[in-house]
């Protein structure tokens, strides 16, 4: 176990920037290929808590995953009981319990993350960026982090079998999130 002193170089609130923050989810798909998506909608506040550390809560709304052709596909994920359900739980909600960002870099994220109205305990491990001054005269910084999820956890339940054996999408679900911050101006 690590002995790395933890810090806090982001003060005050932070916002996710649109255009240069990605949120994506990742299966292996047939056993051989790995299928990604990402979700276009995704609204993620960092922020300092009055007694210490950091707080870090995330939404994508479901209806925004880049699934665009064939449309079947797209309905089968967004709209089925199968997977996401889009009309009964339009959100993915992310709300940390800790935050916790090392001297070396690194970044340890425990909170709890809802899908199709589950709720589950999660970690997701990283690395981070130290707020800088950006072009626009404010500041800016990042988070990537990563956590694998069973999706049957989350009631994610469809599967189909291989002629030769085998799943046709994997149960495990890769989660990663790229999130360029920028602290909120008074």
């Amino acid at each position: 176990m690590s002995t790395i002193a933890t810090t806090t170089p982001f003060t005050g609130r932070w916002t996710s920037d649109r255009e240069h923050s990605t949120f994506q989810a990742g299966v292996r798909h047939m056993g051989v290929g790995s299928f990604r998506t990402t979700f276009e909608d995704v609204a993620v506040r960092l922020a300092e808590r009055a007694e210490g550390g950091l707080t870090l809560e995330g939404r994508a709304q479901v209806a925004s995953i880049a699934i665009r052709t064939p449309a079947e596909f797209r309905a089968h994920v967004v709209d089925s009981e199968d997977f996401l359900a889009a009309a009964t739980h339009p959100e993915i909600v992310f709300s940390s319990r800790d935050v916790r960002l090392a001297g070396d870099g690194t970044a340890a994220v425990h909170g709890e993350l809802s899908i199709k109205g589950i709720t589950r305990a999660l970690v997701a491990h990283g690395t981070y960026a130290e707020p800088i001054e950006d072009i626009y005269g404010g500041l800016r910084g990042a988070l990537d982090l990563t956590a694998t999820i069973d999706r049957r956890a989350f009631g994610l339940t469809w599967q189909a079998q291989l002629p030769g054996g085998g799943d046709v999408v994997s149960w495990n679900v890769e989660l990663t999130a790229h999130l360029e911050l920028v602290q909120e101006r008074d």
